[in-house]
Order: structure tokens, then C-alpha cells, then sequence
């Protein structure tokens, strides 16, 4: 089940998105969870949309 805070896998090509790490190319720095980036992000490596990734953690 989704733990909120969590990773998250894209389906397309495995990148995992970490909170500990975040996005910082993007302007997104470590501590933001996934639930709180934009609708409008993307994957960094194949730029599918965020409802391509699925709960990890």
C-alpha cells in the first residue's frame, strides 16, 4: 500500500523518485514528497507524467 512520504517507481523506465533526494535539477531539493510535486511534473529520464509511477515503499 502507498505510504505517504515514500518512493515512487516510474512504470516506464524504473527511475525512482526519492524524497531524501528529490528533484534539485528541477527545483524540487531534497524533503519533497512526491505527493507534493506538481501535476504537471515529469519522470527526468523519460518524462512520462506522474501518474505513470507507482508506490515503492
Amino acid at each position: 500500500m502507498n505510504q505517504e512520504g515514500g518512493r515512487y517507481v516510474c512504470t516506464g523506465c524504473g527511475y525512482i523518485y526519492d524524497p531524501a533526494a528529490g528533484d534539485p535539477e528541477h527545483g524540487f531539493p531534497p524533503g519533497v514528497r512526491f505527493e507534493d510535486l506538481p501535476d504537471d511534473w515529469v519522470c527526468p529520464s523519460c518524462y512520462l507524467r506522474k501518474e505513470a509511477f507507482d508506490p515503492l515503499d
